[in-house]
Order: structure tokens, then C-alpha cells, then sequence
């Protein structure tokens, strides 16, 4: 029988439509973010912020920006458009978090089929979703799940650039056709570090994939300066939110502890790039060693294994000068680790091909079956309540219930008057006597209170108070004296009477002695 020579185009070949390896794992995507979306009619603190903020003007964004949160004023006001074409609900929320990781999937998919063939992209397509890390953040309110998407996206497009198509026997198009794709890969780069400026750890990762795939200084030159130019516009917002860096004061120094799972997620990722060796062209006895062109030498591993391991070191060398190690800012990097789970799949299967080709027509299917069966304990937890620290929407529910007209309410920290503005409805007819100036007044997520000696003035003219605070056991920040002056009122002077701990969260009815 005669030899013949595979690349891993070829392992995707066999009569199936092309657009498979990529729209297969777009709906299963959206089959896993659909699924419990609403986790139970429930938000919690980060979500709550991104709740209120969305319903303001922009103007007011605006101002709020000037004050706190302004490394999220791209997304803030993206939700703010959302919020007032479809309206203010969960679906609203967090389908844009769904919809982005879509299009990661896709993306991974595209790529590990231009690298490492068919089932390596809808295999490594199809793992992503069912990432720990990916599973909680594909049903959140924020924009790490949107800055994945661009990441995948800035990613793809630097392949095509390294590893051009062109049909067979013709060279790839005039140079000049690049920049249109440059200049996008500088824009989408640019927008997801105005989204969250650590997405910017993509560059240093993509440095590296230039390096292994021993890029032209024609490409090399470009990248620099596409990414120049990104890092150029994400500049201001890098300087200005360095003003407002207590928002992140509550990250505890980085600890070995912190580094055990990113370290197994790189080792999973080395034994993907391993296996990649696997999916380039074989050699026939016999026969000459193919010749192989430059942009052939990018891998999956080397695409992958950077955007993987570099954005965790990044963010451990920074965590060193200021605490500021937190996964999700480099949620894009599980991109790299499904991309390299892909390889290894797509390697299994081309091993397993001249054996038998029907078992390796069903690897791929087989190990995802498995692996949801596996992960539906993680599945299952991270679409219910108890899987956030709290619930903003319960606690206002049961203040509903509790509330008498004239009440007073309280809040302990400040911070949790966040229930009192995703849900102003079960909060109506209490008097919140320790505010001064309200969160849009003051450009704030929790508004200015009022001194000391005004709270203690306020509670002795009140004869019932509801306290809303964390729920026993839950982490709480350091007091403010605010919160010492009303912890010290209600001590003094008010019984309790009722108290209700619902996910996370704490409503006390005080009534005075």
C-alpha cells in the first residue's frame, strides 16, 4: 500500500462540512450557558455592582468613573446599552458573558484546526467549556468572559498572519493584503485592555509564539507595531486607574497556596504540547524528509503553552510588587489549555486512526461525554446560589417581608447597600438614616454617610431598625466608624427580634428596649 504523507489539515479532512469544527462548539456553548442562567433568581456583590451602574445615564457613569471602577467604564456603559434596549433581568446580565465565550470556543476551534486538524479543534473547542474557571465565569455579569472572547479572536488572527492559507499551488496573497488583519488584531487587543487592562499579559504570550514559530522581522515588525499601538491607547486608563488601586486593597498577598492550581494547569498544558509533536507530517520510509516552509512551524504548542503559562507568570511577578493575583484576570489563558488539550486529543486520534478508524472517529466524542459526567458535581454547583458569596436579591426579599413603613435600615459595611439599589422596590417606605449623599449624587457604588454622632442622632428617633449585613462566618472588611457607631446604638439601646441568614447575607430586626 502506499505511503502517504498527513499533515494536520489532513486528519479533518473525510467529507466533513467545514464550518462543523466550529459551529458544534459554539452550540454547545451556548447549551452550557443557557443552562441555569438565572441560577435561581439570584446575583451576587460583583454583579450587583455592574447592576446598578448599567441603570445609571451615561453622564452619571461618567461620573461614577471619576471616583472608583474606571478600569470597568468600557463594559459599565456596553451594560448600559444592554440594560436599556432589553431591559434590566439576569438574562440581560450575563447572556453577553455566554455569547462571548461562544465565540472563544469558535475561535479555539479555527485554530486548532489550521494547527493541528479537525479533531484537535472541536476537541479542544468542545473542552473549554467544561474548564472549572470557564463553567464560572460563562453565567457572570462582568467582562472577564467578553475579554476571552477578544482574546481568542486577537489570537486566531494572529495565526492567519503567521500561517497564511493559500490554495493549492499559489502563494499567499500581496503583504499589503496583512494589514487590514494587523490593524484589527492592534484594535481588538486594544478594546479588551480597556475592558481590563491585564489582558494586555496576551502580548508578552504572543512575543513568545513569535519567537518559537521563528517569525520573519516582516511579521515581527508589525506585531510590535500593532501592539505599540494598543498598549498606546490603553495607556491613560492604565495611569488613571493606578489613582483608584484601593479598590483592590482587599487581595491578600500572593502565597505559595495561591500557585498550586496554576501550576497543574501549565503541567496539563506541557503534556498537550508534548503530544502536539504528534500532529505534524510523518515521514514515509524511503522516502525524502517533506520539505517544510517556514509558517509551518507554528504549532498548537507553540500558540498554546504561551497563552497559557505567560499570563499566569505575569501576574505572579505583579502580584509580587502588589497583591493583585486573581484567576479570572487571566481568564483567557484557559484558551491556551484547551488548545492544548485539543493537541492531545488530535493526536490520540491520528495514533489510534491506522489501528481502527471507527474508534478514532468516537475518541473525541467519547472523552467529552465522559468529561461532563465527570465535571456535572462543578456543573451543578456553579449554576446554584451557593456558589457566590452572597445574594443580593434574597436579602432584599426578605426585607420585603420583615419591613413596617417608617423603619429604619441599615448597612453594615456600606457597601452592602448594594441590595438597596439592584432592588429599590422591597426597600420602599425605610428610612436609610445614615446616608448623606446617595451613590449617583456622589459618584460612588455605596454613597457617603453621614458622621458618627448624626447616625447615633438618627437611631434614638426610631423605634425599629433593620440591619442588613453579612451573614456569621462570612469575611468581612475592617470597620469604618460609622459602622462602629451604629453597631454601638443598636447594642445600647435595641433588642433584637428578629434575625435571617439567607445566602450569604444577614437581616436583623431591631426594636428599641
Amino acid at each position: 500500500m502506499a505511503c502517504r504523507t498527513t499533515g494536520p489539515r489532513a486528519t479533518g479532512r473525510g467529507g466533513r462540512p467545514p464550518y462543523l469544527v466550529w459551529l458544534v462548539p459554539v452550540l454547545w456553548t451556548l447549551t452550557l450557558g443557557r443552562w441555569g442562567l438565572s441560577r435561581q433568581d439570584s446575583v451576587w456583590r460583583d454583579e450587583a455592582a455592574t447592576w446598578q451602574v448599567a441603570g445609571r445615564s451615561p453622564g452619571e457613569i461618567w461620573h461614577l468613573l471619576g471616583n472608583v471602577d474606571a478600569v470597568h467604564g468600557l463594559y459599565y456603559l456596553l451594560m448600559h446599552v444592554l440594560f436599556e434596549v432589553f431591559g434590566a433581568s439576569t438574562t440581560t446580565l450575563r447572556l453577553p458573558s455566554v455569547l462571548a465565550m461562544a465565540g472563544a470556543a469558535a475561535c479555539v476551534a479555527l485554530i486548532g484546526r489550521r494547527l493541528a486538524g479537525f479533531w484537535a479543534g472541536l476537541g479542544g473547542a468542545m473542552a473549554l467549556g467544561l474548564l472549572p474557571a470557564v463553567q464560572f465565569q460563562l453565567q457572570e455579569g462582568r467582562a472577564y468572559a467578553l475579554v476571552a472572547g477578544g482574546a481568542g479572536l486577537s489570537t486566531l488572527l494572529l495565526v492567519s498572519l503567521l500561517a497564511p492559507r493559500a490554495p493549492a499551488g499559489r502563494p499567499a496573497g500581496p503583504a499589503r493584503r496583512a494589514w487590514p488583519r494587523w490593524t484589527a488584531y492592534g484594535a481588538v487587543v486594544l478594546v479588551c485592555a480597556l475592558l481590563n487592562w491585564f489582558s494586555l499579559l496576551i502580548l508578552p504570550a504572543h512575543a513568545v509564539t513569535l519567537w518559537w514559530a521563528r517569525a520573519g522581522r516582516r511579521d515581527i515588525g508589525r506585531w510590535l507595531l500593532a501592539s505599540a499601538a494598543a498598549v498606546t491607547g490603553a495607556l491613560p486608563l492604565i495611569v488613571f486607574s493606578g489613582t483608584q488601586s484601593g479598590q483592590v486593597s482587599w487581595i491578600p498577598p500572593l502565597t505559595w497556596h495561591m500557585l498550586i492550581g496554576p501550576a497543574a494547569l501549565v503541567a496539563i498544558g506541557a503534556f498537550g504540547a508534548w503530544a502536539d509533536r504528534w500532529n505534524g507530517p510523518r515521514r514515509c520510509p524511503g522516502r525524502p524528509r517533506p520539505v517544510r516552509p517556514r509558517p509551518a512551524r507554528l504549532t498548537a504548542a507553540a500558540v498554546g503553552l504561551p497563552l497559557l503559562a505567560v499570563p499566569f507568570l505575569g501576574l505572579t511577578a505583579a502580584s509580587l510588587i502588589r497583591p493583585v493575583f486573581l484567576d479570572r484576570y487571566v481568564l483567557f489563558s484557559m484558551l491556551g489549555l484547551a488548545l492544548l488539550i485539543g493537541a492531545g486529543l488530535g493526536a490520540a486520534v491520528r495514533t489510534l486512526a491506522p489501528r481502527s478508524a471507527k474508534a478514532s472517529a468516537v475518541l473525541v466524542p467519547a472523552v467529552v461525554g465522559v468529561s461532563v459526567l465527570a465535571m456535572l458535581p462543578v456543573e451543578l454547583a456553579d449554576r446554584s446560589p451557593a456558589s457566590r458569596v452572597d445574594d443580593v436579591l434574597a436579602v432584599a426579599g426578605e426585607v420585603s417581608r420583615l419591613k413596617r413603613d417608617g423603619d429604619a435600615v441599615l448597612f453594615v459595611p456600606a457597601a452592602r447597600r448594594d441590595t438597596a439599589l439592584v432592588s429599590p422596590e422591597a426597600f420602599a417606605g425605610l428610612a436609610d438614616v445614615a446616608l448623606a449623599r446617595g451613590p449617583v449624587e456622589s459618584g460612588t457604588l455605596k454613597g457617603e454617610e453621614s458622621g458618627p454622632a448624626d447616625i447615633r442622632a438618627a437611631l434614638r428617633e426610631r423605634q425599629r431598625v433593620l440591619l442588613v449585613t453579612d451573614a456569621a462566618g462570612t469575611a468581612k472588611p475592617r470597620g469604618a466608624q460609622a459602622d462602629r457607631a451604629k453597631a454601638a446604638v443598636l447594642a445600647a439601646d435595641f433588642a433584637v427580634v428578629e434575625d435571617r441568614q439567607i445566602r450569604g447575607r444577614r437581616v436583623t430586626v431591631y426594636e428599641r428596649r
